[in-house]
């Protein structure tokens, strides 16, 4: 079966202003985390710390599939051994199986105590691209070609200023790229903020972004990644670099899981400054129910609902599937610091101007942690979007008369979505 994110990049190449969005469902957390990868279990009591077993955590995924509402979904090759080479559920489904192809160190969040997601991070692969693809240590040239495996992988990649670091990271990407050029893989590229920076970074979304673009000035089209998988910086700096290369098509991470309302404004946002794809992993594993989560990251991604409302309908649909919401209507329409990275030890800091004066010496060592207290992600650039917003409508002035039922209804649903 044709796969819709082959027929949506095909598009949205052809024609930057298409509407197609790409979204995947993370679930690839087993790479990352221990005994809690799969997520609290629903039998958990304030006394206890309970988790889902990796068996449930896979039968999310086979109800995920089913839905068919996602492009993407990302597994540990181990997951991807059981359902999709075993089971061939992805074999009549329009959804892309991928694999997380690499987990560098600062991924490593196992066990408690760990600490090595606060040291600059260091390449490591556990996966190989062979039993991705045909779940053997080599396969054969029929099976390469058969490609009854995953045949895309997400690879991973944290500067952080730091010459050995830096240069150690690129060429263990470097070597990546061949082999999975030779073996028909394709992948797409995850660069995280610095997770430890030796040295330090006054503008970080422009030093991620510039870094991007200089790794790849270098790879040629066979070795390209087929998209990008960042942090979500803000306005200027999504349209900054999705206008700089027509040929890269940029996607966000969804970071650590918060309010409702900052995984569907972080996905409207994104889209409208430029970005073409979301991966949601925790936002959508620690969500009261997932598929219903999943219906409405869809129905904006498509321009079918603004974020507020579609927070209103989940809570609607919520309380008639009888769950109870692990925050009330009130607090799930606020916004909070989101993560930029896996490691959630770290609170969210501002990316911008705003935390220069913030930076002192300590912070320079490679071991010393980022600093308890910075502005959420959102403070930073609520000002900005909510301008932009009032821009937008002071120059609308719409004359109801010549305007469709359609059209009347959009135009009130986001005036009330101002209000609030």
């Amino acid at each position: 079966m044709e796969k819709s994110l082959d027929q949506k990049l095909a598009r949205i190449l052809k024609d930057r202003s298409c509407e197609d969005f790409i979204l995947a469902d993370a679930k690839d957390a087993d790479m990352a985390y221990g005994l809690s990868a799969p997520g609290l279990s629903p039998e958990s009591h304030a006394a206890e710390a309970k988790f889902k077993t990796l068996d449930e955590y896979r039968a999310q995924i086979r109800e995920v599939i089913e839905q068919g509402l996602v492009d993407i979904v990302l597994m540990s090759a181990s997951t991807n051994e059981v359902l999709t080479l075993r089971e061939g559920l992805f074999a009549n489904s329009h959804i892309t199986p991928a694999i997380r192809a690499n987990d560098a160190t600062d991924v490593w969040l196992a066990g408690a105590g760990a600490v090595y997601g606060e040291v600059p991070s260091r390449p490591f692969r556990t996966a190989t691209l062979d039993h991705a693809l045909c779940g053997k240590a080599e396969c054969s040239r029929e099976e390469l070609v058969a490609k009854r495996g995953a045949d895309l992988g997400l690879y991973s990649i944290t500067f952080n200023n730091d010459l050995e670091r830096d240069y150690e990271a690129l060429a263990a990407y470097k070597e990546f790229r061949i082999e999975a050029e030779k073996k028909g893989f394709r992948h797409f590229l995850e660069v995280f903020a610095p997770n430890a920076p030796v040295n330090e970074i006054p503008d970080v979304p422009k030093f991620v972004s510039d870094h991007i673009v200089r790794a790849l000035a270098g790879v040629t089209s066979a070795g390209r990644p087929i998209f990008l998988k960042i942090p979500y910086f803000g306005p200027k700096a999504m349209e900054d670099l999705v206008r700089y290369d027509s040929s890269l098509v940029v996607g966000i991470l969804g970071g650590s899981a918060g309010t409702t309302l900052d995984a569907f404004q972080m996905l409207y946002d994104a889209k409208k400054y430029g970005a073409r794809v979301a991966l949601y992993g925790r936002k959508i594993n620690n969500a009261e129910h997932q598929l219903t989560f999943i219906s409405y990251l869809r129905a904006i991604a498509d321009g079918k609902i603004w974020p507020v409302e579609a927070v209103k309908a989940y809570h609607g649909d919520l309380q008639k599937l009888k769950i109870t919401p692990k925050r009330s209507l009130e607090d799930d329409l606020k916004t909070t610091a989101v993560s930029l990275s896996y490691n959630e030890k770290k609170s969210a800091v501002s990316m911008t101007g705003a935390d220069k004066d913030a930076s002192s010496a300590s912070e320079k060592s490679a071991a010393a942690p980022q600093k308890a207290a910075r502005k959420s992600f959102f403070d930073v650039h609520k000002e900005e979007r909510e301008q932009t917003e009032q821009n937008k409508f002071k120059s609308y002035a719409p004359d109801f008369s010549k305007m469709t039922q359609e059209e009347k209804f959009q135009w009130n649903l986001e005036r009330i979505r101002r209000s609030m």
